[in-house]
C-alpha cells in the first residue's frame, strides 16, 4: 500500500500531504454542514442526470422525429428536453447558492480559529517575522484557500465526475466499441497534466511569500507614513512596492499560463477523439446500417462530456494552486504554542506583589538578553531599571508579564514561580503603561474600560471617570467633541502623545493591580505633559510594587531602589544619592545626561 501511494504521488505530482490535508479539511468541515452539503449534492446529481438525459434523448430526436416523422414523439420529446433543462437550471442555482453560503461559513470559521490561535501564541512566535502581515495572509488569503479547496473537491466529484460518468454511460450504451476507442485518449491527458502539477506546487508556494511581502510593505507604509514623508522616502517606497507587485504579477502570470496549458492538451486530444468518433460512427451508419439516432446520441454525449472532463483534468492543478495556502493555514493552527501553561496550572495568588528574579538567564534565539539577573522588587516600593539600550530592561518587564519564560533561573511573584501558574492570572495581577501606549480604534470610554480584567464586573461610567480624573485625563476628555465617546483612532492617532499616556494611565488605574510596570512612560513628552503624567503616575504607584524603566534619570531620583543593568547583568543597585557617591556606571550616566562631563558626551560609558 505504501509503495502504491508513493507511485501515485510521483505519477500525479502530489506531495504526500496533499490528499491527507484535503481529507482533513473535509473531515473538519463536512460534519458541521452535512445537511447543506447533502442538499448541494442532490442538486449536483440532478444537474448530472439532466445533462446525461439531454444526450440520451438525441437518439429519439433523430430516429423518431426526423427519420420516422412521428408527430406524437415530437411532442413528448420536446417536453422532455424542456423539463430536463428546467431541472438543470434550478438545480444549478441551488448548488451554487448552497455552496456559496456554506463556503462563507467555512471561511468565517477558519478565520476565527486562526485569529484565536494567533492570540494565544506567545510573543516569541513572532520575534523573527511580521506578525501583522502573517496574520493578514492567514485571515484573507489562506482561509480563502481552504474554502476554495473544499469547493473544488466537492464540485468536481459531486457534479463533474457524476456528469462525466452519466455521459460516458450514455456513450457506452449507445456504442460500446466506439466508446472504447475514444477513451484511449484519456491516458495521454493524465500524463500531460501530471507533469504540470509538480511545477504548480513550487509556483504557488512562492506566490504566497510574494503576496505576504506586498502586505508587509503596505503595513510598514501605514505605520511609518510620517517618517516616509519627513525624509522624502516616497521614491524609495514606491520602488520597493513596485518591485514586489511586479514580482507577484509575474508569478501570477506563470501560474495562469501553467493552468491554461491544459486547454491545448484537451482541445487537441479532444478534437482527435471527436474526429475519430465521426469517422468510425459515420462509416458504421453508412456501411453497416447502424442507427443514425444512436450515433447522434453518442456524439452529443461525447461533446457534452468534454467540459466536465476538462474541468476534472485541471482539478489537480487548481487544488495545488490552493494547497500552499492550506499548508500555511494548518502550519499556523498546528504550531505548538510558543508559551503554554502547564496542564491544570493554578491561578497566581498575588497579594503583596513581591517580585523576585533569581539568577535569570534569557536569550532571543542566540542573542543573550539577561545573564544571571537577580533582584527583588519589594511590595509598596518603586524599583527603577536603568542602563544602555539593549541592556535587558524591557526584557525584564516582558518576563514579568510572562510573554516569555526564563531559559534558566526562576522568576517569582509572592513566592510563586510564574512557570507554574496560568498566564492569564499573571497578567491580571499587573498594570502596564508603555512608552507609546497603544489605544484601540474605539471610544475613550471603551479604551479606559479595558483596564478591567476579563471576567470582572464591567466598569461603570462613574468608575471610568474617577480613573480618568486620577490620571489627569478627565478635563481634556470632556473638552473633546463627544467627550468619553470620542474615538481614539487607530493606535490612538487622534490624540497627542501626552493624551494617549494619560488614557493609558487611567486604564491602569482601573486595573487596580498590585504590580505596576512602567516602560519609558514619560519619554518624548513636553514639560507640561510630563508634569501632568508624573503627577498621575505618583497616584498610580502609591501602595503598589512599581517597576519603572527609564532613560531619563530625572524621573526616577526618588525611587526606593535603582538597578543599573549592563549587557543583561546587574551592575549596581542602590538609591540615587548612594549610586552617585560610588562614582560608578550610574554616576557616569548622570554626568552625561546633566552635562557635568560634557567633554565625554560622545564617549561610551
Amino acid at each position: 500500500m505504501t509503495r502504491l501511494k508513493a507511485l501515485l504521488a510521483r505519477r500525479f505530482g502530489a506531495q504526500d500531504d496533499t490528499w491527507p490535508l484535503i481529507a482533513r479539511l473535509l473531515r473538519e468541515n463536512l460534519p458541521k454542514h452535512k445537511v447543506d452539503y447533502a442538499k448541494a449534492f442532490l442538486c449536483m446529481a440532478l444537474v448530472a442526470a439532466s445533462t446525461a438525459a439531454s444526450a440520451w434523448i438525441m437518439r429519439d430526436v433523430i430516429d423518431e422525429i426526423f427519420v420516422a416523422k412521428n408527430l406524437t414523439a415530437l411532442w413528448w420529446v420536446s417536453g422532455f428536453v424542456a423539463a430536463a433543462f428546467l431541472v438543470k437550471g434550478f438545480a444549478s442555482y441551488g448548488q451554487a447558492a448552497i455552496l456559496a453560503r456554506v463556503g462563507n461559513a467555512v471561511t468565517a470559521e477558519v478565520q476565527n480559529r486562526v485569529y484565536a490561535r494567533s492570540l494565544r501564541q506567545g510573543l516569541g512566535a513572532f520575534d523573527d517575522r511580521s506578525a501583522g502581515a502573517e496574520l493578514t495572509m492567514l485571515l484573507v488569503r489562506q482561509a480563502a484557500a481552504a474554502r476554495s479547496a473544499i469547493e473544488m473537491v466537492l464540485v468536481s466529484f459531486g457534479r463533474d465526475l457524476a456528469m462525466l460518468i452519466g455521459l460516458v454511460g450514455v456513450m457506452v450504451l449507445q456504442n460500446p466499441r466506439l466508446s472504447l476507442l475514444v477513451l484511449v485518449i484519456a491516458p495521454p491527458i493524465i500524463i500531460g497534466v501530471s507533469r504540470m502539477v509538480r511545477r504548480m506546487k513550487r509556483l504557488a508556494a512562492d506566490e504566497i511569500g510574494m503576496v505576504a511581502h506586498v502586505i508587509a510593505l503596505a503595513q510598514e507604509t501605514g505605520a511609518g507614513l510620517r517618517a516616509i514623508k519627513a525624509f522624502g522616502a516616497e521614491p524609495r517606497m514606491e520602488a520597493q512596492m513596485g518591485e514586489a507587485v511586479e514580482a507577484t504579477r509575474l508569478q501570477a502570470d506563470r501560474i495562469a499560463r501553467l493552468q491554461a496549458r491544459t486547454s491545448p492538451i484537451m482541445e487537441t486530444l479532444g478534437g482527435f477523439a471527436v474526429a475519430l468518433a465521426i469517422l468510425y460512427g459515420g462509416w458504421s451508419v453508412i456501411v453497416r446500417g447502424e442507427s443514425s439516432g444512436g450515433f447522434f446520441a453518442f456524439i452529443t454525449a461525447l461533446l457534452m462530456a468534454y467540459e466536465p472532463a476538462k474541468r476534472l483534468s485541471r482539478l489537480h492543478l487548481q487544488i495545488e494552486s490552493q494547497m500552499a495556502g492550506v499548508r500555511g493555514l494548518y502550519a499556523a493552527l498546528d504550531a505548538p504554542l510558543a508559551l503554554a501553561d502547564k496542564p491544570g496550572a493554578p491561578a497566581l495568588r498575588a497579594t503583596a506583589g513581591r517580585v523576585e528574579f533569581e539568577d535569570v538567564w534569557f536569550s532571543y534565539g542566540d542573542k543573550p538578553a539577561l545573564r544571571g539577573l537577580s533582584f527583588v522588587a519589594e511590595p509598596g516600593e518603586t524599583t527603577a531599571l536603568v542602563g544602555l539600550s539593549g541592556g535587558g530592561k524591557s526584557t525584564a518587564l516582558a518576563l514579568i508579564e510572562r510573554f516569555y519564560d526564563p531559559d534558566q533561573g526562576a522568576l517569582r511573584i509572592d513566592g510563586q514561580d510564574l512557570r507554574e501558574v496560568s498566564q492569564a492570572s499573571v497578567r491580571e495581577a499587573l498594570a502596564y503603561v508603555a512608552q507609546d501606549s497603544f489605544l484601540f480604534d474605539a471610544s475613550l470610554r471603551e479604551n479606559i474600560a479595558l483596564g478591567r480584567p476579563p471576567g470582572a464586573p464591567q466598569a461603570s461610567m462613574a468608575e471610568i471617570e474617577e480613573a480618568a480624573r486620577a490620571a489627569n485625563a478627565h478635563d481634556f476628555v470632556t473638552a473633546l467633541p463627544g467627550g468619553y465617546e470620542a474615538m481614539a483612532g487607530t493606535g490612538g492617532g487622534k490624540l497627542s502623545g501626552g493624551q494617549r499616556q494619560r488614557i493609558a494611565i487611567a486604564r491602569a488605574m482601573l486595573r487596580d493591580a498590585p504590580i505596576l510596570l512602567l516602560d519609558e512612560a514619560t519619554s518624548a513628552l513636553d514639560a507640561e505633559s510630563e508634569a501632568k503624567i508624573q503627577e498621575a503616575m505618583a497616584r498610580l504607584m502609591k501602595g503598589r510594587t512599581a517597576l519603572v524603566v527609564a532613560h531619563r534619570l530625572s524621573t526616577i531620583r526618588s525611587a526606593d531602589r535603582i538597578l543599573v543593568l549592563d549587557q543583561g547583568r546587574l551592575a549596581e543597585s542602590g538609591r540615587h544619592a548612594e549610586l552617585l557617591a560610588r562614582g560608578g556606571l550610574y554616576a557616569r550616566f548622570h554626568r552625561l545626561q546633566f552635562g557635568e562631563d560634557a567633554k565625554n558626551l560622545t564617549a561610551a560609558p
